[in-house]
């Protein structure tokens, strides 16, 4: 085997990876995490680019025996609120709620489990986000514990997602002429359906409320001109 500075400066971050790890539970840390004195997080960030790992599979092999989830096809940022959430259901036995309040290194995991339950998080998670939760025993909630404030919020934070793609591709591309199958990636890793976002709100045109329509008009979208 012929080792290289690039295998040994892998190898000395992967340590520093495997101690945030003994701490944190996952690999999706934070941009700004340090370990060892090593900008591990900036780190992991930069192996998680697509491509970035391409003729190093020794090195992808040696981050998933480390965490399978290191790169996950969801937001890290979700991952790490699971990864808190796993260890807590772990240490307490039996136990599968963690009420809004309960804290982890810094993040509220148990308003964030609350949130999941709810139908309008739930259908919106991929199969694998729901698959991990449903190993911990958690399903969402019947529809008598449905919070109607979140089903509101949920509605909203929908159409701020798309307005934010929506802003991100004209910026981009100086237009808002989308194709009914993209997806626009967000910053944070959240993936919209912008083609068939502005679909449903033409659509719905009718129902939307003023402000919406203008935050619509005002990216260029001329069927929402009042």
């Amino acid at each position: 085997m012929v080792w290289s500075p690039a295998d040994e400066r892998f190898q000395e971050n992967l340590e520093a990876a495997k101690a945030y790890y003994e701490q944190h539970w996952t690999l999706c840390a934070p941009r700004s995490a340090v370990a060892l004195d090593r900008p591990v997080g900036q780190w992991l960030s930069n192996l998680r680019r697509p491509g970035a790992l391409d003729g190093h599979p020794a090195w992808e092999r040696a981050l998933a025996e480390v965490d399978p989830d290191w790169n996950p096809a969801w937001p890290t940022v979700w991952q790490r609120h699971y990864a808190a959430v796993r260890e807590l259901l772990h240490d307490e036995a039996g136990l599968t709620e963690l009420a809004p309040g309960t804290t982890c290194h810094g993040m509220d995991v148990g308003r964030w489990l609350h949130k999941q339950r709810q139908h309008t998080t739930w259908t919106t998670l991929s199969d694998g986000q729901r698959e991990r939760l449903e190993q911990l025993g958690i399903a969402p909630l019947p529809p008598e514990q449905q919070d109607p404030a979140e089903a509101r919020k949920g509605g909203s934070a929908a159409f701020e997602r798309g307005i934010a793609a929506l802003t991100q591709y004209k910026t981009r591309t100086d237009s808002v002429t989308v194709s009914r199958g993209h997806v626009e990636q967000l910053e944070d890793g959240t993936e919209v359906r912008l083609g068939v976002w502005i679909m449903n709100q033409k659509g719905r045109r009718a129902k939307l409320t003023p402000d919406k329509l203008a935050a619509l008009a005002h990216l260029g979208l001329d069927w929402a001109t009042a």
